[in-house]
């Protein structure tokens, strides 16, 4: 069966109803581009970016740490002085040698 033709009074809603949504819709789009919105939205990236840089650097160095701990701390916490004392020799040797490679260019 063919649908019955609208009314005027149909047809003035419908168009009506049309002209909100569309107002809505660039409400939303004038939103989306404000210069504001896009800056807020590019700052969030960047801060984003930066929590997640700044986590994997903790992590990296938290390991680090970690691993230089082990060299020098046994699993009980006492200093092990097997890798102590040579490491403690091996810096005062080159810091002796950076004072008097100074002392020789001051001459």
């Amino acid at each position: 069966m063919p649908e019955a033709a609208e009314t005027p009074a149909e047809i003035q809603a419908r168009i009506a109803m049309r002209r909100e949504e569309l107002r809505v819709t660039l409400e939303e789009i004038g939103a989306r581009v404000h210069p504001t919105t896009i800056a807020e939205d590019a700052k969030a990236r960047v801060a984003a970016t930066l929590d997640h840089t700044a986590g994997r650097a903790f992590v990296a160095v938290n390991r680090a740490v970690t691993g230089v701990r082990a060299q020098i701390v046994s699993a009980e916490g006492a200093p092990r002085l097997d890798r102590l004392v040579p490491a403690a020799l091996l810096t005062v040797g080159v810091v002796g040698l950076l004072v008097l490679s100074t002392r020789r260019r001051r001459r």
